[in-house]
């Protein structure tokens, strides 16, 4: 069975319990899961909601992100990550993790490897509505 178990870009509403019992092991002994989630705030300003926008190759990158760190690690027994987009409120899961290893090091590595190489590799843009009425593009080539 692969290690890799979800790697999408959806437009459903993201559950990082999900994602954490996609990866449970009897094998594992660290489960370790990120939640990126959407803050009410950005650069000292009062942000009301966020839109994400990915280019058509976004689920072909979050799957070679996977597949590449599942290679990199031993030890893994599970990888889940999905990155949502659409219309997004206040507190609402942008980003779910899940990874499940042998050890904590590894788990705990390879997560925090996967958030920033999906956050540097992934084409998704945000859309950010500030209290004030005016808007903003970010990571917008």
């Amino acid at each position: 069975m692969s290690v890799v178990l979800r790697a999408v870009v959806t437009s459903e509403p993201l559950s990082v319990e999900e994602h954490a019992a996609l990866v449970s092991s009897d094998q594992a002994g660290a489960v370790v899961t990120f939640s990126g989630v959407v803050r009410d705030h950005d650069g000292g300003r009062s942000v009301l909601e966020l839109e994400y926008h990915s280019h058509p190759s976004a689920s072909d990158v979050v799957a070679e992100v996977v597949a590449s760190l599942a290679e990199k690690y031993s030890g893994v027994h599970g990888i889940a990550v999905s990155h949502r987009v659409g219309p997004l409120k206040i507190g609402d899961v942008a980003l779910a993790c899940a990874v499940a290893a042998e050890h904590r090091g590894e788990a705990f590595s390879l997560c925090a490897d996967l958030v920033d190489e999906v956050k540097a590799r992934l084409p998704v843009w945000k859309r950010q509505v500030f209290a004030e009425g005016d808007d903003e593009w970010v990571n917008c080539p």
